[in-house]
């Protein structure tokens, strides 16, 4: 089973609100965010061994690299918007 089937009613509905592209980068933007949880939630449990009070060496890499892609993801949707709204003023000029 391929993602696409895995998650069929989020890509539908995110896909009709906010176009394809942007429909998939939101999709892709919630499994982000819930692997970050996941991730989060076994770092309390497998702390640092030097700061007790931040996870071990490799999930911070894991938080890290996850934050980074989550940017990523964002900036293209704000930009895709951002174009997308240009089009529709140019095609729509106020009189």
């Amino acid at each position: 089973m391929t993602i696409f089937d895995e998650k069929r009613t989020d890509l539908e509905r995110y896909e009709f609100m906010m176009g394809v592209e942007r429909g998939r980068l939101a999709v892709a933007l919630d499994l982000l965010t819930d692997s970050l949880i996941m991730v989060g939630q076994h770092g309390v449990y497998c702390a640092s061994s030097r700061n007790p009070s931040k996870p071990a060496l490799d999930l911070q890499a894991v938080l890290a690299g996850m934050e980074g892609a989550k940017a990523l993801i964002q900036s293209v949707m704000e930009k895709l918007r951002q174009e997308r709204e240009a089009k529709r003023a140019d095609t729509n000029p106020a009189v």
